[in-house]
């Protein structure tokens, strides 16, 4: 482990603790209008207003079940000005209340371009615990973010293997034998190799889907990858799919978003009781992946 990192509590020390406390369920909180229950928006000034609202409403039902949150900045942003105040908001009440937070901002550019996408995420009004990077240009589009995770404060996950039905189209391409998605595994490794938090993972972690197939290709060769694993429940990934990603229990969450936001629909009573019903599913999620670990 670098040493500017020897005895420090880093972001994925944190992270990792809250796994073995709560288990691996990571809550995306990705507020849109066809996922609030009947009437919901019309209590609010404006829709961003709304957003906010219902986002710390599910919060305040699973935070004691849960890993960490992962905020899509996009359904902010479609709102505008007064939108991405809400994710502001959003994040900083987050992070007082003691939860761990992604901003799922998928930034990939270089220069002074990726160093103001920085200083926004990680020392701006934006900012987050990790976030996630699109490393396409190359190492070029994580080096302004580096001088963050110093700290041990702060972290990210790079795309490796998406979720996404057509990400084969690219990320599946045979590059010398292997597909190009495990080349991008191999350099992240090797990019978070002095990042290395206690716990024996980097602060520079991978997004591999929830694909079984890729997981366990990936997980034993890169024992030092933290993974954030989208794709379970409302993209058709289940605890089966998902297992390969952990280590002994741990190493990786797995990203639920409208299974749980929306779990309240088809309820009679789902106005009043939409965040009890996400509890539900995130405590039904918990069951199914324990299954997998035991």
């Amino acid at each position: 482990m670098d040493t500017c990192l020897a005895g420090t509590m880093t972001i994925i020390d944190r992270l990792y603790k809250r796994v073995e406390e709560r288990g691996p369920i990571c809550v995306g909180l990705d507020p849109a209008e066809d996922l609030y229950p009947p009437g919901f928006l019309k209590k609010f000034s404006s829709p961003a207003q709304a957003a906010l609202a219902f986002s710390q409403e599910i919060v305040a039902a699973t935070a004691d079940l849960v890993a960490c949150y992962k905020v899509q900045i996009a359904h902010f942003e479609a709102l505008g000005v007064e939108g991405l105040q809400a994710y502001r908001d959003l994040l900083r009440w987050l992070r007082k209340e003691g939860l761990i937070v992604i901003g799922d901002v998928k930034r990939g550019d270089i220069a002074s371009t990726a160093a103001h996408y920085a200083k926004a995420h990680f020392g701006g009004e934006f900012s987050a615990d990790f976030l996630t990077i699109n490393a396409l240009f190359g190492f070029d589009a994580l080096t302004p973010f580096l001088s963050y995770l110093e700290s041990g404060k702060h972290g990210f996950f790079v795309l490796v293997r998406t979720s996404n039905p057509t990400a084969s189209e690219f990320q599946d391409l045979l590059v010398d034998g292997r597909p190009f998605y495990e080349h991008v595994a191999e350099r992240v490794a090797l990019w978070g190799e002095k990042f290395r938090g206690e716990c024996g993972y980097s602060l520079i972690g991978a997004v591999v889907g929830a694909h079984r197939e890729v997981l366990a290709r990936l997980r034993p060769r890169f024992p030092t990858l933290f993974f954030l694993v989208p794709g379970y429940g409302a993209q058709g990934g289940r605890a089966r799919d998902v297992a390969p990603a952990f280590r002994e229990g741990n190493g990786a969450v797995v990203v639920a978003a409208r299974a749980i936001l929306g779990a309240h629909r088809g309820k009679p009573d789902s106005a009043e009781r939409f965040p009890h019903y996400a509890r539900e599913a995130v405590l039904a999620m918990r069951e199914d992946l324990a299954q997998c670990l035991r």
